[in-house]
């Protein structure tokens, strides 16, 4: 007789009982580039991984982590939902070809020559976690770098008059509106305006030469990459041209309680429809439901 009470919810708390639920994961934009003697690429956007229908079970722990975006010219941090993972951004160069990562990273404009972008989808999944880096030219003695990829879109390859544009990110409506996250970052250029701009879902714009035109960094929670330049200064951490940070998105059946454990930050909301949504913006830890 317990055994049916068991199958049922009923009775022991500790029993667990499965359930599906909706998940978004993104990773940590790439940092954008910025260097005085080249232009630097633009950060591609954290890995983008959806799906519903994903298996989990009450009174069970699964480890949640949000990757930081990365600081200049440096690839994005996994985030992590159970057993997916998705990708950090690949960096955007300031050096020669574009770093691999979620999405590719954008090659530097350099002293001479072209600088291929980096691949995106990297490590491989199915679907596709992202898109390809844009490549960097020098025309004309002017140097122009290509742009990050993004989840909807590759990068732009420099049309050899400016940085290439950041790829576009993906919409998604999992919070019940649609929002549109993991654009890649703009390709910086040897220039003082005309700037490229970051893919939309927030790709950070490219910058050029001169004092202050600094890549915008990818905005935060998007997994968006951080735009290039050509003006150095700022590879001490102040933020410019930095990725942003990756989130972590759940939407589960509204009789489910979840619990956030110490070491992440997150919220929980219940729209329309008879889910709730839990987002997860910061931090390593464990959710469970009961």
């Amino acid at each position: 007789m317990s055994f049916g009470y068991q199958v049922l919810g009923f009775g022991s708390g500790n029993v667990p009982i499965p359930f599906q639920l909706q998940y978004l994961v993104i990773g940590g934009g790439g940092g954008g580039a910025n260097r005085s003697y080249t232009s630097g690429g633009g950060g591609g956007a954290g890995g983008y991984r959806t799906a519903t229908g994903f298996d989990v079970a009450t009174s069970t722990s699964y480890t949640v982590t949000v990757g930081a975006g990365g600081g200049h010219a440096a690839v994005g941090n996994n985030s992590v939902f159970a057993t997916i993972t998705s990708a950090g951004g690949g960096i955007g160069s300031y050096s020669g070809n574009g770093g691999d990562g979620g999405s590719g990273g954008g090659g530097s404009g350099m002293i001479s020559g072209t600088s291929a972008g980096g691949s995106g989808n990297t490590p491989p999944v199915s679907p596709s976690q992202g898109n390809d880096g844009g490549t960097g030219t020098t025309a004309c003695g002017t140097r122009h770098a290509g742009g990050g990829g993004g989840a909807g879109a590759a990068g732009q390859n420099s049309p050899g008059s400016q940085g290439g544009n950041g790829g576009n990110g993906l919409a998604n409506s999992i919070t019940g509106s649609s929002v549109t996250r993991a654009g890649g970052g703009g390709g910086g250029e040897q220039q003082t305006s005309g700037f490229a701009s970051g893919g939309s879902g927030g790709g950070g714009a490219g910058g050029g030469v001169g004092t202050g035109n600094y890549g915008i960094a990818g905005t935060a929670n998007t997994g968006g990459g951080g735009g290039g330049s050509k003006q150095e200064g700022d590879t001490g951490g102040s933020g410019k041209t930095y990725g942003g940070s990756g989130v972590c998105i759940l939407k589960y059946p509204e009789c489910k309680t979840i619990s956030i454990g110490a070491g992440l930050t997150g919220s929980t909301a219940s729209p329309a429809g008879g889910n709730t949504v839990t987002t997860i913006t910061a931090g390593t830890g464990t959710v469970r439901w009961v």
